[in-house]
């Protein structure tokens, strides 16, 4: 069996990434948090992200309980699995899950710092730190039904070069989640407004997006006020550094992407 590893810390995106890892690699079948997923479906298993606390969720997800080993053990032999790929916070974690599974050893480690960007990792632990939002790669029409009281929506669903679907994902808030940080949408975009504002040459703020899921973006509409020989390129490189900052400073995330739009303009020696 040819075992592929993909490991990072919680919350950065593994889940999110296991599909997209397992085209490209023709995997059949991932374990994920306790879970065996087979061809895009789950067999057996259950999940560590209904566990009531933390340390039961570790126990689930490493395979600590004999007969939740047992039982996922035995469904990789009957369904003469070829190709998995095991997830895990670290490499200690997925080699002690290919132990307890007896799949044999890792011979491929991923880590998801080589498959995502560092804003995306950063998106990824702000989603999950504010929302408490785990990903699990099935479709949503799988999850057991004592589960959907706990289903927040299903994810985008997943396609390959060719526009074929390879997978979807189902996201969940586990009981074991704890309390959470919300950070209102006003208070995203009064960030971006401070930091044009302390730009001399920013009048005043038009229109902010701000989207921080997957690949985190700004957009901001800009009225400016310089004088003839200012270069506006300089002031949008300037009104772009100060975003980025202030998201890096306040929320720890990289935005991937700051579009700045000037709206309106008006020279000062006119």
């Amino acid at each position: 069996m040819d075992v592929f590893a993909l490991h990072g810390p919680s919350g950065t995106g593994k889940s999110t990434s296991a599909l997209e890892v397992a085209h490209k690699y023709n995997i059949q079948a991932i374990i994920d948090d306790g879970l065996l997923i087979y061809r895009g479906r789950k067999v057996c298993g259950t999940s560590a992200k209904y566990e009531k606390t933390t340390v039961q969720a570790v126990k689930r997800a490493i395979f600590f309980y004999d007969e939740h080993r047992t039982e996922v053990r035995d469904a990789i032999r009957a369904y003469g699995i070829e190709r998995i790929l095991l997830l895990g916070t670290s490499r200690k974690m997925v080699n002690r899950i290919a132990d307890a599974l007896e799949v044999g050893p890792i011979q491929t480690y991923i880590s998801i710092e080589d498959i995502r960007s560092s804003s995306q990792i950063k998106a990824a632990l702000y989603t999950r730190q504010t929302e408490g939002k785990h990903v699990i790669p099935i479709p949503h029409i799988q999850v057991d039904q004592n589960f959907f009281s706990r289903l927040i929506k299903q994810g985008k669903q997943i396609f390959s070069a060719r526009k074929e679907v390879i997978g979807e994902t189902t996201i969940v808030q586990p009981d074991f989640g704890g309390g959470r940080m919300h950070v209102a949408e006003t208070v995203l975009r009064k960030l971006v407004t401070l930091s044009c504002l302390a730009v001399p040459e920013v009048e005043g703020v038009g229109k902010i997006e701000v989207h921080l899921n997957d690949l985190p973006t700004v957009t901001v509409e800009l009225h400016l006020k310089t004088g003839r020989s200012s270069s506006l390129p300089a002031v949008a490189e300037t009104v772009r550094q100060y975003i980025y900052d202030t998201y890096v400073q306040h929320l720890n995330i990289e935005l991937h992407t700051i579009t700045i739009q000037i709206a309106k303009l008006t020279m000062a020696d006119a």
